[in-house]
């Protein structure tokens, strides 16, 4: 963590101590200031604090000598010239938020502080160098044994990406919805769904909405389809960057590659990397040590924290890390992470808490909370799901590639064209089935769900003339 200027050294005393409503001690207080603090306070500097505190009215003491403990006031006051954040704060407890640990706590408090109270910081590259896969853990062990527990599926010993494809069109829905509305998306859940089950606009919205959520889908698919492909290396990250940001940033060129200009970020006082060189070198490194943690929910944690404070690419950063993110969890067949009901400003506090301190409690309780959540909504769904369709999945490659033969070769969707097509594809038992599943896919076809077959826009829409 950046080095704390001592007003919000102040600040956090205070926060802790507010913690033991019972009271606590000067070496209680020095152990458990160590867990925030990239340098610890020594003895005479913390007791300059207390008395500043103290003096202050803000901190109260109770017993005498080697008994002395600190204690909060009976309400934990913030500076007179802290107004602003006391609002911020009793704005933090009224709205829709998620349970906080008392470390996530203390973050939230800290940036909801006005900008002009929050010092400026840079990116501090050792805060990546410093982690070691496989020794450095952001989730502790009883924590990624209680992820894994509840994020088990009863196909974790299938392909990879058998357990997303058995639940597609509902995390094609979800996961869409939910990572959009977290970048202020206005689409609600059922226009999200007539969009991508029947590629209906919803009336109203601006164009960029849906193109956003569109985009979404296609790269969730790109994910699933490409499972024992894909991970955490360039070309998985900037083609899910340039499908995620297509058709959204001014410079086209910028869509999937790493940015070659300094960017800022609205609402921080974080100031990313500027230099192409280092960014890359730092862009390379996340990956390599990405790829060498052990545990899938610590490989998508890491991703969570790390991509979005590198800022790598102009726009779209915190979108390609919360699909990202899911990497791990489709390949290993986990209950994915959907964001689903996930407040935003909880979202966005967490990450500032990265950007400006980076510390990393509160995202975690975010990741934590939301994982809980779609595992709830998952794993409840798979319960009651009718077992997919074996043919579809013994024949998906023929399916695809049936598919864009038609559309490609501006062909119309009737049986004898795809009898000449699927003639030599599948054996003759399978035939008619097979036959009649491309059939129905051909006549479901719209821009919603292209991508699926893989195919552009463009194609498509040739195609559809002479339909």
């Amino acid at each position: 963590m950046s080095r704390i200027v001592p007003a919000e050294e102040l600040y956090l005393i205070e926060r802790v101590i507010a913690q033991h409503p019972e009271g606590i001690g000067i070496s209680g207080l020095e152990k458990a200031l160590v867990r925030h603090l990239l340098k610890s306070l020594n003895r005479r500097t913390l007791q300059r604090r207390l008395e500043r505190l103290l003096a202050d009215k803000r901190i109260t003491t109770e017993g005498e000598s080697i008994a002395l403990v600190y204690k909060q006031v009976s309400s934990i006051p913030i500076s007179a010239n802290s107004s602003a954040a006391r609002s911020s704060i009793d704005s933090a407890a009224r709205e829709t938020y998620i349970p906080v640990s008392h470390e996530g706590g203390i973050i939230r408090d800290f940036v909801r502080q006005p900008l002009m109270q929050r010092k400026p910081v840079g990116y501090q590259r050792s805060f990546l160098e410093k982690y070691e896969p496989g020794v450095t853990f952001y989730l502790s062990e009883a924590l990624r044994s209680q992820l894994h527990e509840i994020g088990r599926t009863q196909v974790e010993e299938r392909p990879a990406g058998t357990y997303a494809r058995e639940i597609l069109n509902r995390l094609l829905i979800d996961l869409s919805w939910s990572s959009s509305r977290l970048e202020g998306n206005t689409y609600n859940r059922l226009d999200t769904e007539k969009l991508i089950e029947f590629g209906q606009r919803a009336e109203g919205k601006d164009i960029q909405e849906t193109q956003m959520i569109l985009n979404h889908k296609a790269a969730i698919e790109m994910l699933i389809e490409e499972a024992d492909q894909i991970g955490f290396n360039p070309f998985t990250l900037l083609n899910l960057h340039a499908i995620l940001s297509e058709n959204l940033l001014p410079d086209e060129n910028a869509s999937g590659r790493l940015r070659r200009r300094p960017v800022d970020i609205s609402g921080s006082v974080f100031h990313p990397l500027a230099m192409p060189q280092v960014l890359e070198d730092c862009f390379r490194l996340l990956l390599q040590k990405a790829t060498a943690i052990p545990d899938p929910f610590e490989q998508a944690f890491f991703v969570m924290v790390q991509l979005p404070y590198l800022q790598p690419f102009e726009d779209v950063n915190k979108r390609v890390s919360r699909l990202g993110a899911n990497i791990p969890l489709i390949q290993n067949n986990l209950c994915p992470l959907s964001f689903i009901d996930v407040p935003e400003q909880a979202y966005i506090d967490g990450t500032l808490g990265v950007y400006e301190f980076n510390q990393v409690d509160l995202l975690l309780d975010v990741f934590i909370w939301a994982y809980e959540r779609s595992c709830q909504q998952y794993l409840a769904i798979t319960q009651t799901m009718a077992e997919p369709d074996p043919l579809r999945i013994r024949y998906r490659e023929a399916l695809i590639n049936t598919v864009q033969a038609i559309v490609r070769g501006r062909k119309m969707p009737s049986t004898k064209n795809i009898q000449q097509l699927t003639d030599e594809l599948v054996p003759e038992q399978d035939k008619k089935a097979f036959n009649k599943m491309v059939l129905d896919a051909v006549q479901r076809l719209h821009e919603g769900n292209v991508a699926r077959y893989r195919l552009k826009l463009s194609e498509f829409q040739a195609w559809e003339r002479i339909r």
